[in-house]
């Protein structure tokens, strides 16, 4: 009788440690695989076969549809490149030099993964649309008031995503280009 109450409680209690570590893993949305170049992460075997078993669990969660490998790669950013917490009350300056890509296209979403709503229903750019420097270079400006230039309204919410997708470009896992790709850099401006 000893015994099955002793594996009853090891087995209860590995239970809970394994659903609870994986229940974590899903709930902090940390798949392996990724690669960082300034505030920006990317997961860019999540669209493949060698997708990893959390990132798998997590896209079957959230019922979200990964870019596939061989359409481009996805880079999102919860943080400025000094680690601070994108605020939507600051003005927050993307800017800089976008990796080669076909096309490419910044959105805003809130923590959720829903878009950030707002007066005039703007929640991203493309790269077809944007006013570029005279360099090249791109400067988008993220702000809860209206700015000139490339602005993209963040609707005052305490905390929101970037993403910025890359379609048909050489970045990712198979080119082995991922950390030397030239992202643009996230400052914080101005806070109100």
């Amino acid at each position: 009788m000893r015994l099955l109450i002793g594996l009853l409680l090891a087995f209860a209690v590995a239970a809970s440690v394994g659903l609870g570590t994986t229940l974590y893993a899903l709930q902090e949305s940390t798949p392996f695989g990724s690669f960082t170049v300034g505030a920006w992460t990317a997961w860019p075997r999540t669209g493949t076969a060698d997708i990893d078993p959390y990132a798998r669990a997590l896209i079957a969660r959230s019922g979200e549809l990964p870019m596939g490998a061989g359409d481009g790669v996805a880079f999102v950013a919860t943080k400025d490149d000094n680690g601070a917490a994108l605020d939507g009350r600051c003005d927050v300056i993307v800017s800089g030099v976008t990796p080669q890509a076909r096309f490419w296209t910044l959105t805003l979403y809130d923590p959720e993964g829903k878009l950030v709503g707002n007066a005039l229903n703007r929640h991203g750019f493309s790269s077809q649309e944007i006013v570029r420097k005279s360099d090249g270079a791109i400067e988008i400006t993220v702000a809860p008031r209206a700015r000139t230039g490339n602005w993209l309204p963040s609707g005052g919410v305490d905390r929101y995503t970037l993403v910025m997708r890359f379609y048909d470009s050489p970045i990712g896992v198979a080119s082995r280009t991922g950390r030397e790709t030239p992202m643009p850099s996230v400052k914080v401006q101005s806070c109100t």
